[in-house]
């Protein structure tokens, strides 16, 4: 097993993460650092290869480790999140007892030991809706209303996904070489949407497992440039729709975040609310194929 974590001015958190994994082949692929953690890497884990990227996003950053890796399975590990004892071991375990799982998900907490809800749907017009509209406020136990969050999902027991959050995904590399790596298009979110949306229409399964455990911090990266990045949430969405369902539904699906965004724009104040206005404007000021552009 070969474990990948991709960084981006990854400290605090990025010792922790190491250190959990010591022991196993580990990749880091930096895109750019200026805090210190390639510094803090080379210092304190003289046994990490270290790749130093342009950062062209997430998914590219994985592939570049991926490419280089030795293992079997790819543990695909953020940089604020890390193992909790015996979990790699038995996420490893529990992928080698199913031969038809391509990905293999643990059960995520927050530092304070609260469960991560990681299990999603597949983005859909309705489902888009339910969420960007709050329509899933008015009724947070329905299925019908909380599929995006894959609500109803239990994380006690082992169960089959759409899919998975990518904070912590062990990845088959038997399956990675049928269908394919990250697709480098989508540049941060949704990659892992995709991909494993790709891995089931190629038949096979994305798994949840309870019995290994990891936590994860949430956000490191994001939240140091949040309104960049919820611009590439929404693109991711639409870009999900484009390539799978094509530019029709992406079009509307378009209209659709513009005008939920819009109104998030006049119900939030500061901040928050001048970014879902200028999300909103950016979504009408320009062609579906601008907006997809890289």
């Amino acid at each position: 097993m070969s474990v990948i974590v991709v960084t981006w001015n990854a400290l605090p958190w990025v010792e922790q993460a190491l250190e959990s994994v010591r022991g196993h082949e580990t990749i880091v692929v930096d895109n750019g650092s200026s805090d210190g953690t390639v510094e803090l890497v080379r210092e304190r884990f003289p046994d990490v290869r270290l790749l130093q990227e342009e950062n062209k996003g997430f998914g590219a950053g994985s592939n570049a480790g991926m490419r280089v890796a030795a293992g079997d399975w790819f543990l695909l590990l953020n940089s604020d999140a890390w193992a909790k004892e015996g979990a790699l071991e038995r996420l490893v375990a529990f992928g080698e007892a199913h031969p038809d799982a391509a990905v293999v998900g643990p059960k995520l907490r927050f530092p304070d030991g609260r469960l991560q809800r990681s299990v999603r749907g597949f983005p859909t017009l309705w489902r888009l809706a339910t969420e960007y509209l709050f329509l899933r406020k008015l009724a947070p136990r329905s299925r019908a209303l909380n599929a995006f969050y894959g609500n109803g999902f239990g994380y006690d027991r082992p169960l089959e996904a759409e899919f998975l959050m990518g904070s912590v995904l062990l990845v088959r590399r038997e399956a990675a070489d049928t269908v394919g790596l990250f697709d480098e298009d989508f540049f941060m979110f949704s990659e892992e949407t995709d991909w494993c949306y790709r891995f089931r229409q190629a038949g096979w399964k994305v798994l949840f497992t309870p019995d290994a455990e990891f936590v994860h911090v949430g956000g490191a990266s994001t939240r140091q440039n949040w309104s960049p990045m919820f611009r590439e949430q929404v693109r991711g969405h639409v870009r999900f729709l484009a390539k799978h369902h094509g530019a029709r539904e992406a079009e509307r699906g378009r209209r659709l975040l513009r005008v939920s965004l819009r109104l998030r724009g006049l119900l939030f104040p500061g901040d928050r609310g001048r970014t879902y206005a200028e999300t909103a404007r950016w979504l009408g000021g320009s062609s579906l194929e601008e907006l997809l552009a890289r």
